[in-house]
């Protein structure tokens, strides 16, 4: 399977979680408002202090992002490129957030795809310090309780990333049991939560969020994506039996590479190991 060198050591945990509670439910963002701002109201009027959500077809301006690029200083396996700030509205195709706390304040790390005013079709990773929402639009959202996603240093990538932490009841309405998840770098992702619901005796269970990156990609439509340095979302997956007594990660995600090429569909099986992180939700249905 392929592999990155990451700077630092691997750590003998390779998925970091935390059991909680939580609820899907959908809102509305609210335009004229910072993207990191109405989300975190969305997630409050539940109750939740945080969580992680996807969307469709959204809009977006002003709004900046960054794409994944090589490491300039060998001191990170890949980086970020330059700050991109398209003019007018941006309007989103797809998108995977995950909601928590960086420095001790609301914070998200968010993935998507979309297309820019003048038309180019673009993705990467949106600023929260600089992402308006335009027009109001809807998002599909899983509230945490008992567990958040927390930025730390990451001594293996030399990044800070966001990773569950236990977190005090807020006493907000839930249904299901929920696992807070980051999977860590070289290992295959389908495989970790093939594993990790196996191990638990959890029979079917449901992504909901998905934010990080694979080392290049390959897909059962047959696509691959070459570059190793990716920044993925997440777009729909599902753990369940699949041939008799196998459990089968079902994962659909959408992705840029760092030579700007885009990609979408069904990851391989055992064939599309993590880069830096994978940040997600899973929601145990049995």
């Amino acid at each position: 399977m392929r592999s990155i060198k990451q700077p630092g050591a691997p750590v003998a945990e390779r998925i970091q979680w935390v059991e909680a509670r939580g609820r899907a439910f959908s809102f509305r963002l609210q335009a004229g408002v910072p993207l990191l701002e109405a989300a975190r109201r969305g997630f409050a009027a539940e109750g939740f202090a945080g969580g992680v959500l996807n969307f469709r077809r959204g809009a977006l301006g002003p709004f900046a992002y960054v794409m994944p690029a090589l490491s300039k200083t060998g001191q990170n396996a890949a980086f970020y490129s330059e700050t991109f700030r398209p003019n007018g509205v941006t309007h989103t195709k797809l998108g995977s957030m995950t909601l928590g706390t960086r420095d001790g304040a609301p914070f998200f790390h968010c993935h998507g795809l979309w297309n820019e005013a003048d038309g180019r079709a673009s993705g990467g990773h949106m600023l929260p310090e600089e992402t308006i929402v335009a027009e109001p639009f809807e998002v599909e959202a899983f509230g945490l309780d008992g567990a958040m996603f927390k930025a730390e240093s990451d001594p293996e990538t030399n990044f800070k990333l966001f990773g569950p932490v236990a977190a005090a009841s807020s006493g907000a309405r839930t249904t299901s049991r929920a696992f807070a998840l980051r999977v860590r770098p070289n290992q295959d992702f389908a495989g970790c939560l093939e594993g990790f619901c196996r191990e638990r005796d959890i029979a079917r269970a449901k992504i909901h969020g998905g934010v990080g990156s694979t080392i290049g990609a390959r897909f059962t439509h047959g696509g691959v994506t070459e570059p190793f340095a990716t920044e993925l979302a997440v777009t729909a997956g599902t753990i369940a039996p699949g041939q008799p007594g196998v459990l089968e990660a079902v994962l659909d995600v959408a992705l840029v590479d760092y030579t700007g090429g885009l990609a979408e569909g069904r990851l391989i099986r055992g064939d599309n190991p993590v880069l830096m992180t994978m940040e997600l939700v899973l929601e145990a249905l049995a």
